[in-house]
């Protein structure tokens, strides 16, 4: 009867350290499109035996969905893009510090949350495109010099409610200082060739079109439509490599802070910023890797190489309403 019962017990030892039957769910609440996150999870189950549910939707209302859940919430991770999507989440208390390692040596400091809320797992940079039937690269310099007069009538923005320009103008200001921050947007506004564009993609096809001459866009629209239409006769253009340098933001998550599977979720992040999955979660989105020990996708890499601004990007968070009240005055909608 011993005998049975210490075999009893040490066979279920093992079966417990079995990592399929030990494994938790992984809840994710994303806001990234499906079929963009989805081969990266079923990469790390395929890895670990971990099975990930996620439920995507826009950031506003999957923010709303973990405050309103609380304590009750089956959320382990949140994932979102930019960087000033996620410090308010942090902000609003639904994300954890972590102390991690793993994430600390995987991803430079600029692209992380001070105390560990969230960190970035892909990049993309915000820079300029340019018509390459009416605008030659010599042309161009920095963003400041889009404000110039010999670019009226010639610019296209997209809308000033989009987090992606309210965090580069909270970059332009950390720089330059409320004032000549500005300066530089009314500048901006004033060269406006039409009113501003409800997403990147209708900008850029707004310049191969011929109604506008130069834009500001996200590199990831830029690949996803250079690879609908091979023959866009647009190019990027990366200004300001003379001082600070593009202006880069993230995707990124950070394990919420009732998650019911903390340890879990930590380890798929971790995951997530190592070099074994950056290049399959940075390629599938035509995003940079934030680790930089992993080079871009050969499409992605064909852009040019550029140096990057250093600023924290917690600054897009921090000054978001500084900029947003900025850009209203700038008369930028």
């Amino acid at each position: 009867m011993l005998f049975h019962r210490s075999l009893f017990v040490a066979l279920s030892a093992c079966l417990l350290s079995t990592p399929s039957l030990a494994a938790d769910e992984v809840v994710v609440y994303s806001s990234r499109i499906d079929e963009l996150i989805k081969p990266v999870f079923d990469a790390y189950t395929a890895k670990t035996g971990v099975p990930i549910k996620f439920i995507t939707d826009k950031e506003a209302p999957l923010l709303a969905r973990l405050k309103a859940e609380g304590q009750n919430t089956p959320a382990d991770l949140l994932i979102t893009v930019d960087a000033g999507n996620l410090w308010q989440a942090e902000q609003q208390g639904v994300l954890q510090p972590l102390q991690s390692a793993t994430i600390e040596a995987n991803i430079p400091p600029q692209y992380r949350s001070a105390n560990g809320a969230w960190t970035g797992l892909s990049l993309r940079a915000r820079t300029i495109a340019y018509s390459t039937e009416r605008v030659t690269p010599e042309e161009l310099s920095t963003y400041e010099a889009l404000a110039d007069a010999n670019w009226e009538g010639r610019l296209c923005l997209r809308t000033s409610k989009k987090v992606y320009n309210q965090s580069l103008t909270a970059t332009l200001i950390e720089t330059h200082g409320a004032e000549k921050t500005e300066e530089i947007l009314k500048g901006w506004v004033n060269n406006l060739a039409t009113d501003p564009f409800a997403d990147d993609t209708a900008l850029l096809q707004a310049i191969d079109a011929g109604q506008c001459d130069v834009g500001l866009v996200n590199t990831y629209y830029y690949g996803r439509l250079h690879k609908q239409n091979p023959d866009l006769q647009v190019k990027l253009f990366w200004p300001n490599q003379q001082d600070r340098g593009v202006h880069v933001n993230l995707s990124g998550a950070g394990v919420t802070k009732y998650a019911p599977h903390p340890q879990a979720a930590q380890a798929l992040l971790e995951w997530m910023s190592s070099a074994e999955a950056q290049g399959l979660f940075a390629g599938l989105n035509q995003e940079y890797p934030a680790n930089p020990a992993v080079q871009p996708s050969a499409e992605v890499a064909a852009w040019g190489e550029f140096k990057a601004d250093s600023i924290p990007l917690e600054v897009a968070g921090k000054r978001q309403v500084e900029a947003t009240m900025l850009m209203d005055r700038a008369g930028w909608n």
